[in-house]
């Protein structure tokens, strides 16, 4: 194991120190067909321990993401529906369904010659930019339940990593609200730039986000805690502190 994550580490670095990606990943083509995402989440927080600015780690995982095979349905199929992490994935599942609605209102938005109350498109975006902001429990969940589990059991890199998007994602979601409802008080000009900033922000990373805990985080969460106890434990700290209202517990 310490020589895969070795190399791995390896190839990561190589990466951030801008050697040509599709160079890297050629030379490494076999091996990397033999990652899981407990070995990358091993060698990402042997970056970290080294001094890589979590920051940095951010901006290689598209990279990484390359790498990996969709983890998503073997998740679903593994774990009975009222398991935390197929929570997580169902609400998951809705939000994506948010962010591509948002797209397109936005799109719809950007050709528009001024507010029109009357277009559903206003409606919408209310509607959408409501739901992301009251997904703050998913993220509640995870930074106060199965994050501190995981570093417990000392993986806190992707934690890490994870915690600071989140920060930025909250940001932009209470800003994307604010816009949504304050349109017929604004310039449109102005409204439509600083929408359009908002969503090509919020689309794409959280998009990346959510790839990166179905892929790399949860999988690695399912590895580490082997103990049904306490995920059981987990499940009512979970309930406790509630869950999105538009996914079924």
């Amino acid at each position: 194991m310490k020589d895969k994550i070795s190399e791995l580490t390896g190839i990561l670095e190589r990466l951030h120190n801008g050697e040509d990606p599709a160079k890297v990943k050629a030379e490494a083509k076999w091996f990397l067909s033999t990652v899981n995402p407990t070995d990358l989440t091993i060698a990402e927080q042997h970056l970290v321990e080294n001094g890589l600015d979590p920051a940095d780690l951010q901006r290689l995982c598209p990279l990484h993401l390359e790498l990996l095979d969709d983890q998503t349905m073997k998740l679903k199929d593994r774990l009975p529906p009222d398991h935390i992490v197929a929570t997580l994935v169902a609400e998951h599942e809705t939000i994506l369904c948010f962010l591509d609605d948002l797209d397109f209102v936005n799109q719809s938005i950007q050709k528009l010659k001024g507010y029109m109350p009357h277009r559903e498109e206003f409606r919408r975006l209310i509607h959408i930019a409501e739901q992301l902001v009251t997904a703050d429990r998913h993220h509640q969940r995870e930074e106060e339940i199965l994050f501190p589990e995981l570093e417990k059991r000392g993986v806190y890199g992707p934690p890490l990593v994870m915690r600071e998007e989140h920060t930025e994602l909250r940001r932009y979601k209470h800003k994307l609200l604010e816009l949504a409802t304050n349109v017929s008080t604004m310039g449109f000009d102005d409204f439509i730039i600083a929408l359009d900033e908002v969503v090509r922000f919020i689309v794409p990373v959280l998009r990346e986000h959510i790839f990166k805990e179905n892929n790399m985080l949860y999988p690695t969460a399912l590895e580490v805690i082997d103990d049904a106890e306490v995920w059981s434990q987990l499940k009512g700290e979970c309930d406790r502190i509630g869950y999105c209202c538009f996914v079924a517990v």
